[in-house]
């Protein structure tokens, strides 16, 4: 490091530093005698004695003692001859003890030629401290990492360390006298020095100022740290500013990338909420599209292969084969026209091999086009208007990702970029790749979901009667409604007996999908041909009680009734089923009261019966729970419900059944089986 400088270039009348008065340099001259002849007030405060006890006395007698005379004095003939000595010798103190006492001594001749001997002498200890402190400040100075710069008072370099040497990419003499600005122009030469006029005006010191910028060391801009602090002497005199500087550029790109790891983490999380709330197909979709918008792009489709909408079988895409894919969900992360440049949700399209989509599912891989040229748009875009109206849209970077659920390709997750600047990149595509595949498996599940709830659907179908047919004075009506979500086991049917006897019968068997359906179609072929032998009710339960404990875990609900139009009855009994309602020709309704028994399948309890009137013009509806039972009421508040909708209904049972599921079941979270029957008023 150099000196500093109070601006002025006058180097004579600067002021001192404070180094000498920090040592206390002593001067003692002795005559050729060896008597002392000059006394300085520092020697005073070095050794106690004041000039009067001093001077005239000799030096040997007064400062050293008597076993150190000998060697003093001929040091002091060695002087005299002419050599210099330098060292440290003990001298006695006024107070009787003794001090180490560091000299430079130098033989001086008057304007008469005779001969003095001039000492220098700084206590030892002192010395000792100082030489330590720097060489303490040089080893800092020049083995740390941290680059140091020193500035007088008018902001120009006074001195920098190798580290800053490095940084700057210049060596010291090149920057000494001269300002930042004047080398460093590529820095922020107009923030960095108002830092340090402040800090030089205030006295406050700026710690981890950051900047961005370039040094002759680099091609690119790099990030700093700086740390300014003024640099005064033990009388506050400002003598400068002291500047630290720290490379942080990596670490800034570790935090950015750090950063930048956690909101991937948090898109991946937020897909994994958001994504699969159902098990329906085309929702799945637009769940999976809205969240890929805005957080990994600014539009975004998702088409999946025909054969995944058709719960078939998907086919590897091989050659030059077409593609079929069916467009399930397209979102934008603002209002944009370039949203009807993608496929019509719900459309089947086929995609030629050259398309990027077709690429992308045949071979398994994410395809990034970072930059979308002219070309490279017509295999995006699915004609020459979209492609328009991409290209007004200011698409500029796609991103196709193949939706892989266990090995196999179910289709892609289109991502474009318009207003966002930035084209889509290494770690897009790799964030892209982990929320694609998470998002396919619910994909696949709601495609395996649907699979089974199709042919868990066709086969309840099957196994229900397709209209109840018309009985000899009654009137008919019947309803199954499947629940959005899982198909369960519910039936109805309308059993003739004979001799103007008819059987009706609606259960309910306990789980979902095709299990149940399966054992639905067992009991009801079973209540079937046991209708056949006329038994009574209780009897007729009894036996499908003694089928379910066959079936394995089946357990079903059943309401079996027998309606006698001859006698004017409706004989009833339960296993374990919802009360039916009964409305009376005068139009009241009530909830039957039926011997609840036990549900088929348990076993061990006897089944009750009980009998009604049937007066001509009674309605009577057996239904299943799916109808009365929801999340948020109780089922006797439904139960509750449907009695009052019933009372006075004077509409065709058609009607009826509709009016009951638009109030009770819009969309059902269960299965409903509703089964309306009257007699005819002429009996």
């Amino acid at each position: 490091m150099h000196g500093y400088s109070t601006g002025s270039g006058d180097e004579i009348t600067a002021a001192p530093g404070g180094l000498l008065d920090l040592l206390q340099v002593a001067a003692v001259v002795l005559n050729g005698d060896g008597r002392i002849v000059l006394w300085s007030p520092e020697a005073q405060q070095l050794l106690g004695y004041a000039a009067e006890e001093a001077l005239g006395r000799y030096a040997d007698d007064l400062l050293v003692s008597p076993d150190s005379q000998q060697r003093a004095r001929e040091l002091f003939a060695q002087v005299r001859s002419g050599s210099s000595w330098a060292g440290v010798f003990p001298l006695l103190h006024s107070d009787g003890t003794e001090r180490r006492v560091e000299f430079r001594t130098m033989r001086l001749h008057d304007i008469h030629g005779q001969m003095h001997l001039l000492g220098l002498a700084a206590n030892a200890t002192t010395v000792r401290g100082v030489e330590r402190d720097l060489a303490l400040s040089h080893s800092l100075v020049n083995q740390t990492p941290v680059g140091i710069a020193v500035f007088d008072t008018e902001l120009r370099w006074v001195g920098v360390n190798p580290a800053l040497e490095r940084i700057n990419g210049l060596p010291e003499e090149a920057v000494l006298g001269r300002r930042v600005g004047e080398v460093l122009p590529n820095l922020d030469v107009e923030v960095i020095e108002s830092r340090m006029r402040h800090v030089l005006v205030s006295g406050k010191s700026l710690l981890d100022q950051q900047t961005v910028g370039r040094t002759p060391a680099d091609t690119q801009d790099r990030a700093y740290s700086e740390s300014y602090h003024r640099i005064e002497d033990s009388d506050g005199r400002v003598l400068g500013l002291a500047m630290a500087v720290l490379d942080i550029t990596e670490r800034q790109q570790a935090a950015a990338e750090a950063a930048q790891a956690r909101e991937h983490l948090a898109v991946i999380a937020d897909a994994g909420v958001r994504i699969g709330t159902t098990l329906d197909l085309s929702q799945t979709a637009r769940e999976l599209a809205d969240v890929a918008v805005p957080q990994l792009a600014d539009l975004a489709a998702v088409d999946v292969l025909e054969a995944v909408v058709a719960h078939g079988v998907t086919a590897a895409v091989t050659g030059e084969a077409h593609a079929e894919f069916r467009a399930l969900a397209v979102a934008a992360g603002y209002l944009t026209d370039a949203i009807h440049a993608a496929d019509p949700v719900g459309e089947l399209a086929s995609y030629s091999s050259s398309r990027i989509i077709t690429q992308c599912v045949r071979e398994a891989r994410p395809i990034l086009v970072e930059h979308v040229d002219p070309g490279m748009m017509r295999r995006i875009a699915r004609d020459s208007h979209a492609a328009q109206a991409l290209r007004v849209a200011g698409v500029h970077s796609y991103l196709a990702v193949p939706l892989v659920a266990r090995g196999e390709v179910l289709g892609t997750l289109s991502l474009y970029r318009t207003i966002n600047a930035r084209p889509f990149d290494e770690q897009d595509r790799v964030l892209a790749s982990e929320f694609a595949a998470r998002a396919a498996i619910c994909v696949d599940n709601a495609r395996l979901y649907g699979r089974e709830r199709s042919a868990a659907l066709t086969l309840q179908r099957s196994l229900l009667p397709p209209a109840p047919a018309q009985q000899e004075g009654l009137d008919i009506a019947a309803r199954y409604l499947p629940a959005l979500s899982e198909v369960g086991g519910d039936w109805y049917d309308v059993l003739p007996l004979g001799r103007g006897r008819t059987g009706l019968v609606v259960g309910d068997v306990m789980g979902k999908g095709v299990q149940a359906a399966a054992i639905m179609g067992q009991l009801s072929s079973a209540t079937r041909a046991l209708a056949r032998l006329d038994l009574p009710p209780a009897e007729l339960l009894r036996h499908l009680d003694d089928i379910a404990g066959s079936l394995g875990d089946a357990i079903a609900t059943c309401v079996y009734a027998v309606c006698d139009l001859r006698q004017g009855t409706c004989e009833l009994s339960s296993a374990g089923h919802l009360p039916p309602v009964m409305v009376r020709p005068d139009g009241g309704a009530e909830l039957l009261d039926v011997p609840g028994g036990v549900p088929l399948g348990v076993g061990g309890v006897d089944f009750g019966t009980v009998r009604h009137e049937l007066a001509p013009g009674t309605l009577l509806a057996l239904y299943t729970d799916g109808l009365v039972e929801n999340r948020t009421e109780s089922i006797d508040t439904g139960m509750g419900t449907m009695t009052r909708l019933l009372q006075g209904a004077r509409n065709s049972l058609e009607a009826t059944s509709d009016m009951l599921l638009s109030a009770l079941r819009p969309e059902p979270d269960d299965d409903v089986a509703l089964l309306l029957v009257r007699t005819r008023a002429e009996g």
